[in-house]
């Protein structure tokens, strides 16, 4: 990502609330055959301290087309992002932006088990069946889920580093920020009442 010191996010744990919060993650690999990109959904292990781990899984043949655990990876994870217009901003302001949290993972992928890897399926499904009325979970049918969860390869990635970016617009007035974050809650033409609320986390 662009260097862009003032809107850097080093905390980890908010590192690791945007994953938990936003799961769905680009896979990119540089592999013999050139760079390959793929989209999975990631969870993450909630480890004590500053290590980051996330587990997922690729459909067959992925594995191969990245390469997994041959070389380092990254995974991209987006959180609340949207146009900023300057017609929130004072009349002599008059260039737009990109508000954005942004984080890229850097990590060699650990190969699962196959016991392994159906556990965590199990527990990706229930981690998402938790809101439902009525949780559906893989032990309904473990023989036909196994059968299923074949086609799959799971993987750990323990991030060696990661870059990540909270670009907010904490270089602007605070009288303007509140211009945006109202016109994100409460406007017509761009509202975004997430990337308002994460403009208020910085802010506090």
């Amino acid at each position: 990502m662009r260097h862009t010191p003032h809107f850097l996010l080093e905390d980890v744990d908010e590192v690791k609330r945007l994953i938990r919060e936003n799961p769905w993650a680009t896979i990119v690999s540089s592999t013999a055959a050139g760079l390959v990109a793929s989209h999975y959904p990631v969870v993450l292990e909630e480890t004590a301290g500053d290590e980051i781990s996330i587990v997922s899984h690729v459909g067959r043949p992925d594995e191969k087309l990245h390469e997994l655990g041959q070389h380092e990876l990254l995974v991209i994870v987006q959180g609340p992002h949207g146009y900023i217009s300057p017609g929130w901003y004072p009349s002599d302001q008059i260039i737009p932006t990109w508000n954005h949290v942004t984080a890229h993972l850097y990590s060699t992928p650990e190969i699962l088990s196959d016991d392994e890897n159906f556990r965590v399926l199990g527990e990706l499904v229930d981690h998402f069946e938790a809101r439902m009325p009525e949780p559906v979970s893989l032990e309904l049918d473990a023989d036909g889920s196994r059968r299923v969860a074949k086609g799959t390869v799971g993987i750990r990635l323990r991030v060696a580093r990661f870059d990540a970016r909270a670009k907010l617009s904490q270089n602007k007035d605070p009288a303007v920020v509140d211009r945006i974050i109202d016109a994100l809650e409460n406007g017509a033409e761009y509202a975004s009442p997430e990337l308002a609320a994460e403009m208020k986390r910085v802010r506090e």
